[in-house]
Parts: structure tokens; C-alpha cells; sequence
């Protein structure tokens, strides 16, 4: 007879896990109570899904709430008075308004209103005044007929006593105060703590009315929910068949246009597929992919189907992915099967200047009611919460930040510090923080979402469920993956850079043409991919190298074997050596050697699993998906593993395999599969990438300045712009006459954009650029001041990067000309556009010195890099070439040698030994801006740490694996920058990665 219960979903409230909260109220004999979480309705379902586990009458509710104020608490008749709570929570939120003060006039909704809140004669039908133990005296004067109208409050915030403290903490992060001024109204009473039913009923013994009347209106609300039957958009066109009939007419239509008219395997694959997609009932939700990627299509965006959608050749028919699984030998049961109780997901990528537009297509064509981004939730067991903590007792900050960092985890030199770090470390796993957006799944739904849960309005704009995938998923909805990448920004920006410098028109979707292009191969065997995209990493480059990769095929290897599971194991290293070798190793057992020619008897894809299940162990293709599954710790339906296992050993023995040979085979599945990757998803990666590399190959300069202008990729910006001047780019620095708000190319001259300047508010950026090109470009500074109303802060950044410099003038001049002007016109007259009364008189100004490092400087601070000097002249160390220091390019003329190299740093990798030693992979690049690739073993890396961006000096051993060079370091120095040694301490060119302690 509870109505008024929060779960840890209350956040920064309640502390009750929901996998404790049924279990607790059974063992205290309760047998109905309410969720009515804070605001929101977020653990909602998956509380249902426990009570019906267990047997036990769960109800659901909302305890709305304005701040600290209870409102008012309603409690669902029924499912159809869930979604009128939801439909409030969700109106509300969507368009700011504030929860109205007095409950609506629900048809299925109970509201119970805080004594004294409410006038009960103003109460309606369905509403009355809940009265908590410590009130009850104020009723023994109160009319008789009140009673009538009132029912039991026991709010439950607690399991036991001691998790008040925990409560507090929480309300302490929430109003982001100390834990010493937190106030009475701001928390929960003592008192919420979970009482069995006789506790309840003896608390309200003087007045048994309320008993009753409580018992009464719980008696009168139940809500059914049935979780194995799909939620998802049913029907896309008017019936199911009316769905099965457009989806094979697209389908035939589309193989006929992929393979030809005649082509029979085809076309029996693509009937298959149908088949089986028709009886699972999942067209729908083949239509919709197809509907979302037709219109983008139709509106030139690209797009990438990705995944184990890439299995299907349907998908492949209707363009919802460009990976042929027939040339892959890609299984469809993948993908879908029989037995797979579950939609699966389509991973379409989109770039990310362009997935919000898709977005907006999908609301407006499913409809506002039923469609909705997917919500996740953030944990409290995100390492930043001990900031958090700290804060709430007054650590100072750099006590935090250790504490952060754990490198005072275990030995906090306080009592505080030891409680920050006991808080934290008592939270559970799933602890929930805060409501945020999950990374692109989208919710398309038969009922209006709100049938399920509220939505919010995050900052992205799009209406966002309060719950996760995971909750989504058990209630039957599932979602439709609309992912962001920048790789596809690169591509579609460079082909329209190519128009407008070059005037050529580039088709990047002729896939077969570019698969078999010489430059293409030729970039691949050098490993020359800077900027492509998921093959620019230096691990990527390395593996590259390695395969001395040439074809489609092989970089689909490259794209698996890179994972972590593959190359920690040491299946990477093996592949790579049978590639080389083929005839030197022994396969397993002769099914191996049939379905495993292609990776050499190693398995490297998810989809070995279903090979070998079905052909070694005799698995029918849906038992060997759902083994693959298994084996990948994916945990739901895991009693099936005993009765698949069962199946594979007596088929091996059937056959007359070897049992250890059987052992050894399931041994490999059951180490492999739970670090695999998709063959599809490798495969839909790889064709992605060719056509990055092919635009680099042809039009390197355009290419470079998209990846520039798409904010980089792997690397920073800094790294792009380098490249683009080792591919012949004249590097300009940004001007307020050439300069446009993105990185701009004029034949081989490559303005860098004002959006690249730090501190230059956008705004600004984009009014310098509009005024230009309405009225032409700037004349002098006072032309240029008078015309964008720029403020004295961002003029003087913009002279001190060279921004003016058309004027002919020095950066000190004009520096002295902008202080003159700014203080002879008040600043207010200039913001307004006010013309000067008479021309600003010239002054005669000294002559100022200059500086060897001073633009170096400028440059470094303003834009991150530098581009008017080279980084290496400006050290106080000149290159020691009579010391064996080499470049780059002659790192493998040096296989192990001791030798000297110079670079600037990049980008640092750290990883942890078995030991748990910390050690680095790093990047430099050298004055011929060619990769230096570094390993730090964990003394190296102790005695010679990277201090940050710079210059460095390193001495090491040259080592080399097929083909790769890499250098042992044993001892490094980051040379000093003239007129300023501690200047890279303060101003890095590139942060170092953090090492996660």
C-alpha cells in the first residue's frame, strides 16, 4: 500500500537500485506499491518487468515536482493513465513550460495532493489529500468528512537508515553545495525509509479510513504490459501485405540493377532473404532504412550501411548498404535468422553536418507522436563524479584532480579525501547520474511513444526518450541506428572543393573503378593515409605496412585484424605471418582449411563463427548466429549454450573428428568470438575508405583541406595542414580579404579559415566574411573596424596572427593604430557602425623591433601550430647529423642500430602491460613531415616521459617487423624553443593524451 516510492531513477534523490526494490518489498511481505519516480518515468518498464518476474502487483506513477515542491503525485489508473502522465512530462518539456500547479483534469489518473496544499473542496473526483505519520495529529480536529478524501503517504527514499547519508550526498551534487549548507527543504526526512505493511498500518491506526481509502484506490488501478510482443512501427504502408508486396518489388527491381537481369544466384539469395524477412515480420522496418536513405539520396547526402546489415542482399538491393555479400561470402543468417526473437539493427552513417537533417525527415515522416532519439543514461561510477564529491566537501582542487586522476586513490592523505573515495567506490555499477542522448538510435513506434515513456528536450533538439536501450529493447522497441562520422564530411566536402577549384565532378560511388585504381593501391601499399577514413591511425598505417596491402580484400582483413582482441592475442601477428607465408603453417583440420582459405585457417571475422559451427559442428545456420552471440557475451538466452554445445561435440563425433581436435576448434570460438568483428562492418569500412584514399590520390590538396574543415579526424588540425604542405599547399595564414569562415584552396594557395582562430567568436568570423562580400574588401583598419563593429580584444588578435596583413603594415604598428583608434572613438559609437567625424589623424610612431620568435609565438597561442616558421628552426638545438641522427626514410636503412632521430610530437597511445606497467605507442613528425612511430616500454617511459606538445630529441633502437619500422626508445628530450625555454610547457602543439591511472 505504497504510493509514493523513488528509485535511483529519482536522480540525485532516491538511492534505491530497481533490482532491489521488488526483491525488498516481497521480503517485507508488502504485495502492491507504485513506482512514482521524480519528474521523469524513466525505470518505469523495466520495474514492471521485475514485479511481473516475481509475482508481485507493481503500479506506476510520477511524483511531480516544481524544485524541492511536491506538486502532486499521480498514480495510473491503467496504461492509458500512464500515457496521460507521460504525455504531461512530455508537453512540458518540449516546449519549456513549467508543470502546472494543479493536476489536469485526467480520465485515468489518480492525483494525490501534500496536506495542505489543496482546499478539499476543490478536490475532484479522482483526487485526494495524501497525510504522512508526523500530520495525522492535525486531523483529530478536522471535519469528519475530510477523511473521506485521504490516504496514506509514506514516501520511500530509503532501503535502510544509513543510505540517508548517501541521500544527502546526492541533493548536496544536485544544488552544487557544500554538504555542511545543505537545508532541511532541500532533502528528504529521515523517515523514508522502506516499513513493512505493520509498520504502515500501525502508523495509521487512529485513523483506519485512510487505510481503507488507500487500499481502495490501489484496488481500482492495475497495468498490464506485455514485454515479448514488438512495439516498433508495424505497417509502413497501409497492411502487412501491402508491406510485403512493395518490399519485393524493390527488392527484384534492385538485384536486377546491382547484378543484371540473368543473374540466378543472385536473385535466389535475394528470394531467400525475402522469405524470411516476411515471416519474421520485419519488412517494416526494411522499408523504413529504405525510405530514409531513397530520400537522402534524392537530396545528395551520403551514406554508409554499415554492420551486419551488410549481410543481407536485400539491403545491398535497396541501397541501404554498398557491401556485395555475395562476392564477401557473407551469411544473411548474420544478419537475421529464424530464431532471432529480436529485430536487428541497420548502422547507417551519415556525415555529421548532415545526420540532424535526416532527423528532421524521419520526425516529419513517421510523425512527431511516434518518433523520438533514444535516451541512455550517464553513471555516477564516471570517474569525473569524485569531482563532484570533492566539491560538496570542499577539497580543494588540486586534491581533486588527484583524486581524479587515482593517482592518490589509494592512499588519500586525508580523512575527506578517504570518504570521497569510500562514496565513490560504494556506488553501484549502474548507479544513473543524469539523462542524455544515446550515440543515433531513433525510435519509430506503432502506439505514441508516450505509451512507453516521457521524452525530453535536450540541447540537440530533438525530442529524447527517458529510457536506454537496454530498458527499450526488454519492453520490444527497437531502435534504427542513424550514426555520425566525419568520414563522410571528408568525402562530400572534397568532391565539392574539386568542383570549385578544379571544375571536375568526381563520382566516389563507383566502386568497382576505384577498387582496381593503380593510385589507389599504390597510396595503400605505402600506407600514405592520412586523413582516410579508419585507415590513418598510426596502428593502421602499421598493419598497412605490414600486409603490404594492395586490394579491397585485404583491407577488409586490415579493418578486423586491427581490433584489440585480435592483436592482443596474437592472431594479428599470425595472420599477418601465414599472408606472407602461406605455405608455412598447418592448418587445424581440413574443414578449417576449406572455409578458412581466405584468412589462412585464423579466424578474424564474426562471421568465422557461423563457418565453422555449421561446417565443423553441424549447426544449422540461426543455432550457429545464436553461438556467435553467446560466445560474445551477449548473456540473454545463455541456458541455450549447454544444448548448442551438446549439438557441435556429437556432430564432431558423428563425423569421426579428432576430440581434441573438436576441443581445440571450440576452444578457438569460445576465445575468439568475444572480441570479433563483422566481416560486413570491416567490408562497409574498407569501401569507405578507398574512397577517402582515392581522393587523396588524385586531388590531395582538396582532400586535405575537407578533413581540415571537417575538424580532422585521428589527429588534429595541425597535423592536416602539414600534410597538405607536404602535398605542395602554400599555407597562408588567416586574412580578413582571402580568408572565408572555413579553410579555403585557390589553386595551390590554402587560406586558412577565421574559424581556426582562437577567441574569434563565430559572429564575428562570419560578419568579417558577409561584409566582404557585400561591399567589397577592407581598405585599411579603420575601414575594417567601422564596417564589422569588431570589438578591441579580437582586432588585436586578428593583428597579432597577420590577419591585416594586406595593410603593409607591421603587427606592432597596427597594434598602436588599434589602441589610437579605440580610444579617440568611444568603443560604444563603433560597435553601433557610427561613422568617424573626421578621418583618425596619422601618428607618427616609432620603429619597434622585432623579434625572432615572436610570430612563432603569436601563432602558436592563436592557432594551435605554427605556419609562417618551421618548428624545428626555432629550437636552440640544432639537427646532430654527425651523431646517426636520421629521418624517417631511413629508419629501415638501420635495422638494429642505435640512432637519433628529431620530431614533433603527435599523438601518444598509452597501454597497459599484463604486469599493468604503463607503456606507449607515440607518434612524431620529422622536418620532412614524414611518421616517426616510437615504443616506450614502461622504463623508458618512467625515466624520459612526453611533457606535452614540442620538439623532441630521441635516441633509440631501430626495430622493424615486416616491413615496419619502429624505434625503441631508450632516452628523449624535448628541445627548447629560442627566447623562450619553458614557452612548449605552457603552450603545447599538441596536448599529450592523458594515460588512464
Amino acid at each position: 500500500m505504497l504510493v509514493n516510492l523513488h528509485s535511483y531513477y529519482s536522480l540525485r534523490y532516491g538511492t534505491i537500485p530497481l533490482s532491489e526494490l521488488v526483491t525488498r518489498l516481497k521480503e517485507q511481505g508488502h504485495h502492491t506499491a507504485v513506482l512514482t519516480d521524480i519528474n521523469n518515468t524513466s525505470g518505469t518498464l523495466d520495474f514492471i518487468k521485475d514485479c511481473q518476474q516475481q509475482g508481485f502487483n507493481g503500479l506506476t506513477g510520477v511524483e511531480f515536482r516544481d524544485g524541492d515542491t511536491v506538486l502532486y503525485i499521480g498514480i495510473a489508473r491503467n496504461n492509458l493513465g500512464f500515457r496521460e502522465m507521460n504525455e504531461l512530462l512530455t508537453n512540458c518539456n518540449l516546449e519549456g513550460n513549467p508543470l502546472p500547479q494543479v493536476a489536469p483534469a485526467w480520465d485515468h489518473v489518480y492525483v494525490m495532493y501534500p496536506f495542505g496544499s489543496r482546499d478539499i473542496d476543490l478536490l475532484r473526483d479522482n483526487e485526494w489529500i495524501g497525510v504522512k505519520p508526523a500530520q495525522l495529529t492535525k486531523l483529530y480536529l478536522a471535519p469528519k468528512s475530510w477523511l473521506s478524501r485521504m490516504i496514506m503517504w509514506w514516501p520511500v527514499t530509503f532501503l535502510e537508515k544509513k543510505d540517508f547519508r548517501l541521500h544527502c550526498q546526492l541533493r548536496a551534487i544536485d544544488n552544487n553545495t557544500l554538504l555542511s549548507k545543505l537545508t532541511q527543504s532541500q532533502a528528504a526526512q529521515r523517515m523514508e525509509v522502506l516499513p513493512s505493511p505493520g509498520e504502515l498500518v500501525t502508523a495509521f491506526s487512529a485513523f483506519p479510513e485512510l487505510v481503507t481509502n488507500t487500499m481502495n484506490l490501489l484496488k481500482d488501478c492495475h497495468f498490464d504490459f506485455d514485454f515479448s510482443i514488438p512495439k516498433n512501427k508495424q505497417i509502413f504502408t497501409d497492411s502487412i501485405y501491402s508491406d510485403k508486396q512493395l518490399l519485393e518489388m524493390l527488392a527484384i527491381q534492385g538485384c536486377r540493377n546491382r547484378y543484371g537481369a540473368g543473374n540466378k544466384a543472385a536473385m535466389d539469395r535475394v528470394l531467400h532473404e525475402l522469405d524470411i524477412i516476411n515471416r519474421m515480420s520485419f519488412a517494416c522496418y526494411f522499408l523504413e532504412a529504405h525510405d530514409m536513405v531513397r530520400h537522402t539520396m534524392s537530396q545528395g547526402i551520403a551514406h554508409v550501411g554499415r554492420g551486419s546489415g551488410a549481410n543481407s542482399v536485400v539491403a545491398y538491393c535497396l541501397h541501404i548498404t554498398d557491401v556485395c555479400p555475395i562476392e564477401l561470402d557473407l551469411y544473411f543468417e548474420r544478419f537475421l535468422n529464424p530464431k532471432r526473437k529480436t529485430p536487428p539493427d541497420f548502422d547507417i552513417d551519415y556525415s555529421w553536418k548532415d545526420r540532424d537533417m535526416v532527423f528532421e525527415y524521419l520526425i516529419k515522416r513517421h510523425g512527431q507522436r511516434h518518433t523520438a532519439l533514444l535516451g541512455m543514461m550517464s553513471t555516477l561510477k564516471d570517474r569525473s563524479i569524485i569531482r563532484e564529491i570533492g566539491k560538496i566537501y570542499g577539497l580543494p582542487k588540486s586534491e581533486i584532480d588527484a583524486l581524479v586522476a587515482g593517482r592518490s586513490a589509494g592512499k588519500a592523505n586525508n580523512q575527506i579525501a578517504r570518504d570521497v573515495i569510500e562514496v565513490y567506490n560504494s556506488l553501484p555499477e549502474d548507479f544513473p547520474n543524469s539523462r542524455s542522448i544515446h550515440a543515433g538510435g531513433v525510435l519509430i513506434t506503432q502506439e505514441p511513444i508516450t505509451s512507453f515513456v516521457a521524452l525530453d528536450l535536450p540541447p540537440k533538439g530533438f525530442a529524447t526518450t527517458q529510457l536506454d536501450m537496454y530498458t527499450a529493447e526488454d519492453a520490444g522497441l527497437y531502435k534504427l541506428d542513424v550514426l555520425s562520422q566525419r568520414g563522410l564530411g571528408h568525402i562530400k566536402e572534397a568532391t565539392k572543393i574539386i568542383r570549385n577549384n578544379k571544375g571536375i565532378t568526381v563520382d566516389v560511388n563507383d566502386i568497382t573503378t576505384i577498387k582496381q585504381d593503380p593510385k589507389v593501391k599504390d597510396k595503400l601499399r605505402a600506407a600514405d593515409t592520412i586523413g582516410c577514413f579508419y585507415i590513418e591511425s598510426p596502428a593502421m598505417q602499421g598493419v598497412l605496412t605490414k600486409l603490404r596491402c594492395l586490394d579491397y580484400l585485404t583491407l577488409v582483413a586490415a579493418s578486423s585484424i586491427i581490433r584489440p582482441g585480435v592483436g592482443s592475442s596474437g592472431m594479428m601477428r599470425e595472420y599477418i605471418s601465414r599472408f606472407h607465408n602461406p605455405s608455412k603453417f598447418t592448418y587445424l583440420h581440413p574443414v578449417l582449411e576449406e572455409q578458412l582459405k581466405e584468412t589462412y585457417g585464423v579466424m578474424i571475422y564474426q562471421e568465422d563463427v557461423l563457418k565453422i559451427g555449421h561446417h565443423y559442428g553441424g549447426l544449422d545456420m540461426a543455432d550457429a548466429d545464436v553461438l556467435r552471440r553467446l560466445m560474445s557475451g551477449k548473456t540473454r538466452g545463455s541456458h541455450h549454450l549447454p544444448a548448442i554445445q551438446e549439438k557441435f561435440f556429437t556432430h564432431a563425433r558423428n563425423m569421426g573428428y579428432p576430440e581434441a581436435t573438436t576441443q581445440e576448434v571450440w576452444r578457438m570460438i569460445a576465445s575468439f568470438a568475444g572480441y570479433s568483428f563483422s566481416k560486413a562492418h570491416s567490408a562497409s569500412y574498407a569501401i569507405e575508405s578507398l574512397q577517402s584514399l582515392y581522393l587523396k590520390a588524385y586531388y590531395p590538396l582538396e582532400f586535405m583541406v575537407a578533413v581540415v574543415n571537417n575538424e580532422g579526424g585521428f589527429y588534429s588540425r595541425w597535423v592536416y595542414v602539414e600534410m597538405a604542405r607536404k602535398d605542395g599547399a602554400a599555407i597562408h595564414l588567416p586574412c580578413v580579404n582571402n580568408s572565408e569562415y572555413r579553410s579555403t584552396l585557390h589553386g595551390t594557395d590554402l587560406y586558412l579559415g577565421l574559424n581556426m582562430i582562437a577567441g574569434l567568436e563565430t559572429s564575428a568570423s562570419e560578419q568579417i566574411v558577409t561584409e566582404r562580400r557585400k561591399h567589397g574588401c577592407y581598405r585599411d583598419m579603420e575601414d575594417f573596424i567601422l564596417r564589422t563593429h569588431i570589438q578591441l580584444k579580437q582586432l588585436l588578435d586578428l593583428v597579432r596572427l597577420g590577419g591585416l596583413r594586406f595593410t603593409g603594415q607591421d603587427k606592432k604598428t597596427l597594434r598602436w593604430q588599434a589602441y589610437l583608434l579605440f580610444k579617440k572613438h568611444d568603443e560604444k559609437m563603433i560597435a553601433m557602425g557610427s561613422l568617424f567625424d573626421e578621418p583618425a589623424k596619422t601618428i607618427a610612431l616609432p620603429s619597434f623591433p622585432v623579434y625572432e620568435a615572436e610570430d612563432f609565438y603569436d601563432e602558436i597561442e592563436l592557432l594551435g601550430f605554427c605556419v609562417s616558421q618551421n618548428a624545428f628552426d626555432m629550437t636552440d638545438e640544432p639537427a646532430d647529423l654527425s651523431n646517426h641522427e636520421i629521418l624517417a626514410a631511413d629508419l629501415l636503412n638501420h635495422i638494429g642500430r642505435q640512432v637519433t632521430v628529431t620530431g614533433i610530437y603527435v599523438t601518444t597511445k598509452p597501454v597497459r602491460t599484463k604486469k599493468g606497467e604503463v607503456m606507449a605507442f607515440a607518434t612524431f613528425l620529422d622536418r620532412r613531415r614524414d611518421f616517426i612511430h616510437t615504443v616506450h616500454f614502461p622504463a623508458s617511459l618512467a625515466a624520459y616521459p612526453i611533457r606535452g606538445g614540442g620538439v623532441y630529441r630521441i635516441w633509440g633502437q631501430v626495430d622493424e617487423e615486416f616491413g615496419f619500422a619502429t624505434l625503441n626508445v631508450h632516452r628523449l628530450k624535448r628541445l627548447p624553443i629560442k627566447g623562450n625555454p619553458k614557452f612548449m610547457d605552457t603552450v603545447p602543439i599538441m596536448p599529450i593524451e592523458p594515460v588512464d591511472e
